[in-house]
């Protein structure tokens, strides 16, 4: 089955502020025929430590959870830590959900 790629842009676009109140952002660079997601972090999410958290409990939990067919997401290679930026700092808007309520707080 075909993602929608527009699906995946509408969950990205919820994402997004998350993210930017970090100083990052995410772009949508592929989907393929296995439901893989390609996606490249940018500003503060490019190199950052927590990119892989950030990759991780947030963007690929979210897009599974919301847009069928969805298998795994991937970042390209200069959005993760020793990438084009050598990014800097270390916060990820998905760290942890202490609240144990089990909701999306974003």
């Amino acid at each position: 089955m075909a993602i929608n790629k527009y699906d995946v842009v509408a969950v990205l676009d919820l994402i997004r502020p998350s993210l930017a109140a970090d100083g990052g952002d995410v772009e949508l660079i592929s989907i393929d025929d296995e439901g893989v997601v390609t996606v490249r972090l940018t500003g503060a999410c490019q190199g950052c430590p927590l990119s892989e958290l950030t990759l991780a409990n947030g963007i690929e939990r979210i897009l599974k959870e919301r847009v069928e067919g969805v298998t795994k997401v991937v970042p390209t290679e200069d959005s993760m830590v020793g990438g084009a930026s050598g990014g800097m700092g270390g916060t990820s808007p998905f760290g942890g959900d202490d609240d144990d309520d089990d909701d999306d707080d974003w």
